[in-house]
């Protein structure tokens, strides 16, 4: 694995990782990513438990509220590049840093743009594969 391929999986990892692992107030069960916030909790009772809003700066957010086998309700928010605060400021940072390295290695910047997104999300990138990278995020 070569410099830029380290850097690119360690930032990627971060991304990822940032906003967990979650806790629930009220038992103390830990949700250590996406995956197990979502596995090890339950569907509200009424819909898919999906709702769309608004943030401080009239962004647009996703909220997802999941039930922790305790009862309580807990919620995740899904609006990584809009967060105002340090550790958002940070992670945008990050993620520019990691498209300035795909950029290094011959990518225009919207497609480095999509292809990260797509492995933050988990998902393959084969175009990065026919670069060379193979990534796949701790989950």
């Amino acid at each position: 694995m070569d410099e830029d391929e380290q850097s690119l999986y360690a930032g990627l990892q971060a991304l990822s990782n940032d906003a967990f692992p979650k806790k629930c107030n009220n038992c103390g069960r830990s949700f250590d990513s996406p995956d197990a916030f979502i596995r090890q909790s339950e569907a509200v009772f009424s819909g898919s438990g999906l709702q769309k809003s608004t943030d401080d700066d009239d962004q647009p957010v996703v909220m997802l509220f999941r039930n922790c086998l305790c009862g309580s309700t807990l919620m995740d928010l899904f609006s990584d590049r809009r967060v105002t605060t340090q550790a958002g400021a940070k992670r945008r940072a990050l993620f520019d840093r990691l498209v300035q390295v795909l950029q290094h290695r011959g990518l225009e910047l919207e497609p480095a743009r999509i292809e990260l997104r797509r492995l933050i999300k988990g998902e393959r990138s084969t175009r990065l594969e026919a670069m060379g990278i193979h990534l796949e995020l701790k989950k």
